[in-house]
């Protein structure tokens, strides 16, 4: 006789959608071998109370600082990205905002170049293994000769350019897999925004200025790169559902 634990074990996994927001911030000769825990709580550009997931990497040419609260911190020769898992936090509690302002009051002397907020969903596909590629290949491109080539289904993303009033905004549609406990896959669809904020030429304060400005539009990056995943490619209507709190990107780099 199957016992309560005996059903429970065999109840399927819920997959549901995993969201990530990542803020880059372009600067001219970053030296990544700054970027180290004790720097980052030296500095005040995060609590002393955050507490590691994993050793760092600190080399020349790239830095990475990971915490358990699912915030993680890249630096490169040009560019410093904060990235966070969204799971079940509300706006109110991100953490990568503040930081990254934090990191621009610190270090108010680097050339800044650029500003890139960037949202990504995960959206699995469960009930069929051809799924994803199908909604590219039947439901975003129009069927014909092209795709009857080859020995295998041909394999298919999709790179757009919007226009907003405050910046330019490219979206990528591409196939995925989500990695399962059992060693198994899941089919999925990976959407990845990218807001370009560019800095006008001119004084210093002034590209502070628009770092800052760029950075508190990050709700509203957010909230369009939501309402065109869901409403206008996937016709939901309903709220973002996501994931519980992942400590580490679960996205292809």
């Amino acid at each position: 006789m199957e016992t309560p634990s005996d059903n429970k074990a065999k109840t399927p996994l819920q997959i549901r959608e995993i969201q990530e927001l990542a803020i880059s911030i372009a600067a001219k000769n970053l030296n990544p071998t700054m970027l180290s825990e004790d720097f980052l709580k030296f500095s005040g550009i995060i609590p002393d109370d955050w507490e590691l997931a994993k050793q760092p990497v600190l080399n020349p040419n790239v830095a990475q600082v990971t915490f358990q609260n699912g915030v993680s911190i890249v630096a490169q020769q040009r560019t410093v990205t904060f990235m966070e898992a969204i799971g079940t936090k509300s706006l109110e509690e991100l953490n990568i905002p503040v930081v990254a302002q934090k990191y621009i009051e610190k270090l108010p002397k680097a050339e800044y170049k650029g500003l890139s907020i960037s949202p990504k969903a995960l959206i699995p596909f469960p009930d069929n293994q051809n799924a994803a590629r199908q909604y590219i290949t039947k439901n975003l491109l129009a069927p014909g000769a092209w795709q009857d080539f080859g020995n295998a289904p041909v394999q298919a993303g999709l790179n757009l350019l919007y226009q907003l009033d405050r910046c330019q905004f490219s979206l990528s549609i591409n196939e995925a897999k989500i990695s399962l406990p059992d060693q198994s896959s899941m089919p999925a669809l990976l959407f990845t925004g990218n807001f370009n904020y560019t800095l006008e030429d001119g004084f210093q304060q002034r590209k502070i200025d628009q770092l800052t400005q760029g950075i508190t539009s990050w709700k509203s990056d957010l909230k369009d790169f939501q309402e065109v995943v869901k409403q206008r490619f996937l016709n939901q209507q309903n709220q973002v559902v996501s994931q519980p709190n992942q400590p580490e990107s679960v996205f292809p780099s």
